[in-house]
């Protein structure tokens, strides 16, 4: 028996995708399940660490007020844990989150924050509501913002966590890939494996539209995978390899995951299956990968799972 349900945070399971990825080749593929994290995403991990170390140097408590801006993993993740914690927690928006994942926050008592219009700079959500969470800084004393774009508690979560993990299950891991949008966990996991003199292969998954891996800037409509600026975890090269998806594959990489492994995952992980897939002709023989599958697919019924949003919105026929 343990504590309370924040020491279940990590130690999440490595399983074979053996039906999705059957080879000749004997090439190995397993899945990070990081969406049976409590909080059903890979962001309880540095959720967790900002917040610990936040609490460490003293800048929060019972009371205080925590303030972020986030797509839904993240503020779901801060929402729950403040609740433990016994902590406000006000969660700064956008038209484009998922409305379960903002009943979902509501459930665990955060207070949102809506920005209804972009940067008119940049044409961008993300700088509006970064904007709006240093007005909120401002007009409430004593609150505390993570900062989940430029904290290293975020990377160094999956550092000492998620890529120590996989290494500690599978000994010998040839390829890595996950999905972009702060860069904590494909940093995270770059971190690890270079400081170790590692052969491993990041392969950073980036989402069309998304500027983070230096591609063209243009509409998005899922949340969580990609952004219209490069973060400031994002502005070091960290990544061996570079995948750009569109949402439409996005989609198809969720539907086969599920069809075929009977998982259900959300477009960041869907994103790293359609990569996998496209990459694996080119991988030598042998090869041992590891795909981050990232939160749960339960967010996005109504979108990713959705037949007629799929072909409304992005055109898709499935």
């Amino acid at each position: 028996m343990t504590e309370d349900w924040l020491s279940c945070i990590g130690n999440t399971p490595l399983v074979r995708l053996s039906r999705l990825f059957a080879s000749e080749r004997n090439i190995a593929v397993h899945a990070k399940l990081e969406l049976l994290n409590p909080g059903g995403s890979a962001k309880d991990r540095p959720a967790a660490r900002m917040l610990a170390a936040a609490l460490e140097r003293g800048q929060i408590g019972p009371g205080s007020v925590v303030i972020e801006s986030s797509s839904g993993n993240m503020a779901i993740s801060l929402a729950a844990i403040c609740s433990r914690l016994d902590m406000r927690f006000i969660s700064v928006i956008d038209p484009k989150t998922a409305r379960q994942n903002i009943r979902i926050m509501q459930a665990y008592g955060a207070e949102l924050e809506r920005v209804e219009l972009p940067d008119p700079a940049t044409g961008e959500f993300l700088p509006a509501r970064l904007a709006r969470v240093r007005e909120l800084l401002q007009r409430i004393p004593g609150s505390y913002w993570p900062n989940q774009y430029a904290n290293e508690n975020n990377y160094l979560a999956h550092r000492d966590g998620t890529m120590r993990e996989i290494v500690e299950q599978l000994g010998r891991v040839d390829y890595v890939i996950g999905g972009v949008s702060t860069c904590g966990t494909m940093r995270g996991c770059a971190a690890y494996v270079r400081e170790r003199r590692m052969t491993t292969q990041i392969v950073a998954v980036d989402a069309e539209g998304s500027v983070i891996l230096g591609g063209a800037k243009g509409r998005r409509l899922l949340p969580g995978l990609g952004a219209g600026i490069v973060p400031p975890l994002g502005q070091a090269p960290f990544a061996d390899v570079s995948i750009r998806v569109s949402e439409g594959d996005m989609v198809r990489g969720c539907r086969l995951l599920a069809q075929r492994e009977a998982i259900l995952a959300g477009p960041s992980s869907g994103a790293g299956i359609w990569a996998l897939q496209q990459l694996l002709p080119e991988l030598p023989d042998c090869s041992v990968c590891v795909v981050i599958l990232h939160d749960r697919g339960e967010r996005y019924m109504d979108t990713v799972y959705d037949d007629e949003w799929v072909r409304e919105q992005l055109g898709v026929v499935l």
